[in-house]
């Protein structure tokens, strides 16, 4: 009964903080007001206003998780919108985001290995780039930190979605093929949120992007590691 009385509470009021962020990015449609972002810093400032801890709040919290799921299915639409020019793309969208998957793999381990973090830091931040529930499953496998690699997700996936218009202006990027392998690859669900803001075309090369990024990921980490550590 207690858990019933503290999660209703907490799904009603993260569905009403994402409906205001929404709102805030409409009416200011700026790469910081991304509603996950804006979101996501409310929350953090009502739990520590509130003195609420991260558990009780995720009694709520993890039935919203549990939609996580269904929503990427229903990236299957767009998909299905786009199949004919899907198909005809399927090589650079394969090639481009093997390359994308490589190079995020291998600068986040070289980088934290850089610093001088320990193997277990590194293990945990070589899948970021990945959707959540796949990065949780390769920390796990290689002996990382598991709720840190959901942080570092997080952290790819929102400054993926924050950033990715300004860098895409800096370098001079402006192709939906481009801008949606570069956003699944890195950046997961948020970045294929951002690109389907874009367009259906940019955010169905993203889904397959973090499709086949997922697979890829899954498959390269355990070997590269062993060649860079």
């Amino acid at each position: 009964m207690n858990n019933i009385i503290i999660a209703v509470p907490a799904i009603i009021g993260t569905i009403l903080i994402y409906i205001f962020s929404i709102k805030i990015h409409k009416r200011y449609n700026y790469p910081f007001t991304l509603p996950i972002l804006i979101a996501t810093c409310l929350i953090i400032l009502i739990l520590l206003l509130t003195n609420v801890p991260y558990d009780t709040y995720m009694s709520g919290g993890n039935w919203i998780s549990e939609l996580l799921g269904p929503a990427v299915v229903a990236l299957a639409y767009p998909l299905y919108k786009e199949r004919m020019v899907l198909k005809n793309l399927l090589i650079p969208i394969l090639s481009g985001t093997l390359v994308g998957s490589l190079f995020g793999v291998v600068t986040g381990v070289l980088l934290t290995k850089g610093f001088g973090f320990d193997a277990e830091i590194i293990y945990t931040i070589s899948s970021k780039s990945v959707t959540t529930p796949v990065s949780m499953a390769i920390t796990e496998s290689l002996g990382g930190i598991v709720p840190l690699a959901a942080v570092f997700v997080m952290i790819a996936g929102i400054s993926g979605g924050v950033l990715s218009k300004y860098v895409f202006t800096f370098i001079g990027i402006h192709h939906h093929l481009s801008k949606g392998i570069a956003l699944g690859s890195s950046s997961h669900a948020i970045g294929t949120a951002t690109a389907l803001e874009s367009s259906d075309l940019e955010g169905s090369i993203s889904s397959i992007a973090m499709i086949i990024s997922a697979m890829a990921v899954s498959v390269m980490t355990p070997w590269l590691l062993t060649i860079l550590i």
